[in-house]
């Protein structure tokens, strides 16, 4: 009897954080395995080159973490931003193995330090990476390097072949590759920005929004992996194409890879307008970390997708400052003229905000008791009179992280068809971050999910790779 030749045991497509993860697993189950990155080695890892940080689930003080931040916490941080568009069993999951990852992550090189003060302050719940996610993403390259992956770069694979819910082969650059087992790790949509307008389409105004939109990370997410699953493959599919990770950032920054450092952190210590010069949303409703992701958004449904974020000198020094200065006046109606705002409406916008202000006890760490009354919309926390000069403006355009349209998994992290798990084939990162993030987010949560779900992936495609069942559940760590 032929025994059938397979070019690998594991294929691993993709090249940031949840594909490494998986490869990182499958390697050390003892499974031959090709990664495929389509990017070239200078621009390898996707969108975890720009991140920072993990949120972590702790029950008490935890070497980088502070005090504690317990499963429920979390839980209700989750189901609070995402509106309960989530999956509780799978997101529990995520949750609970943030709590043991990061032992398993050291072991591959990642190294962790004290997080950053500041309006982002997240030393309780988030562990950041030492070097950033540029660091994290080359650690772990080496240590799959040093553990014999092989790795293949500029190989985008445009489809694969699928027989009755099985993987058989990918196609990379008109070369078939066979494998026992695949994992996919590919990325969402972000950087399609033909995806993108159909996603948005036109608004009310005749405007397609997506066309002002700026991609934070990588330019090379087209979805191209995604769409094929989803639209000639039929594998079953969860998310809003238009819902994705979006923060109000830089109208300055470069249309791809701007990264952490285009982001405006000062919304909560001020006003925001739009650009008729009117209000638009509470900047105070909580905590930065639990808030800056929602702000892309509303500002994609501002007229012309921008808005500008107004502060005055009492601000300073109290937020990340953003790597480019923002535009700076003496008085309010001389920014308004400098940002090309109608000064009239401006002057009447913060004339009704700042005498609206009831100051209690400012404390920007807390959620204060400075808040209006009298005005829409209301501004909860952190409300203070913009009165002292020089004062600044930022303008802010939607910055696109990641997208959540994605594939339906369950906790073997197992592409579906019609409902039944694939045996071999897996899926893991922003191609299903979709199951646990149906809108919203908040600091650290994708690469806890990336995380989870590409060791999870990795774990389970070994396993079929070996010809044994995937094991639900989270990988089990040793604390």
């Amino acid at each position: 009897m032929k025994t059938e030749a397979f070019d690998t045991d594991v294929l691993i497509i993709g090249g940031g954080n949840a594909a490494l993860c998986a490869a990182l697993m499958a390697r050390e189950a003892g499974s031959r395995v090709l990664l495929l990155e389509s990017a070239p080695r200078e621009w390898r890892g996707g969108n975890s080159g720009h991140t920072r940080n993990l949120r972590c689930m702790h029950d008490a003080p935890q070497d980088v973490l502070t005090e504690a931040y317990p499963e429920e916490e979390y839980w209700q941080d989750l189901l609070k931003v995402t509106g309960g568009i989530t999956n509780e069993h799978l997101a529990r999951m995520v949750i609970r193995a943030s709590s043991t990852c990061r032992n398993w992550m050291r072991k591959h090189g990642v190294h962790f330090q004290p997080p950053l003060s500041g309006a982002l302050h997240v030393a309780r719940t988030n562990a950041f990476f030492m070097g950033g996610g540029k660091a994290l993403v080359n650690a772990y390259f080496r240590s799959a390097e040093k553990l014999s992956v092989e790795i293949r770069y500029e190989s985008p694979v445009d489809r694969i072949e699928i027989d009755k819910g099985q993987f058989k082969a990918a196609w990379v650059n008109g070369q078939r590759i066979t494998a026992k087992s695949c994992v996919l790790a590919a990325g969402g949509f972000e950087s399609n920005r033909e995806w993108l307008r159909e996603a948005w389409g036109q608004n009310e105004r005749g405007e397609w929004p997506s066309d002002n939109f700026l991609i934070r990370g990588t330019a090379f997410n087209k979805g191209v992996l995604l769409r094929h699953m989803l639209d000639e493959q039929g594998a079953d599919r969860i998310g809003d194409p238009t819902q994705a990770h979006m923060v109000a950032i830089d109208a300055r920054a470069p249309l791809y890879d701007g990264g952490i450092c285009t982001r405006i952190d000062c919304v909560s210590l001020g006003v925001v307008v739009n650009r008729d010069a009117e209000r638009f949303y509470d900047e105070g409703e909580d905590f930065w970390p639990k808030r800056y992701a929602i702000w892309g958004r509303l500002v994609a449904q501002q007229p012309g997708q921008i808005a500008y974020s107004i502060i005055d000198s009492k601000a300073i020094g109290r937020f990340m400052p953003p790597v480019f200065p923002g535009v700076k006046a003496d008085s309010l109606p001389e920014l308004a003229q400098k940002l090309g705002l109608d000064v009239d409406t401006f002057m009447q916008t913060m004339d009704a905000y700042n005498g609206s202000c009831k100051v209690g006890q400012f404390d920007h760490t807390a959620l204060d008791d400075c808040h209006t009354e009298g005005v829409t919309p209301a501004k909860t926390h952190w409300a203070r009179p913009l009165d002292t000069g020089p004062f600044y403006g930022y303008a802010l355009r939607p910055g696109v992280t990641f997208t959540y349209l994605g594939l339906k998994v369950d906790d073997t992290a197992a592409v579906r068809f019609n409902d039944q798990p694939s045996q071999n084939l897996f899926v893991a990162g922003e191609m299903m971050a979709g199951n646990v993030l149906g809108k919203g987010y908040t600091a650290g949560v994708g690469m806890s999910i990336g995380t989870a779900f590409g060791r999870i992936a990795g774990r389970n495609a070994a396993l079929a790779a070996a010809g044994k069942p995937a094991v639900r559940g989270a990988v089990k760590d040793e604390v």
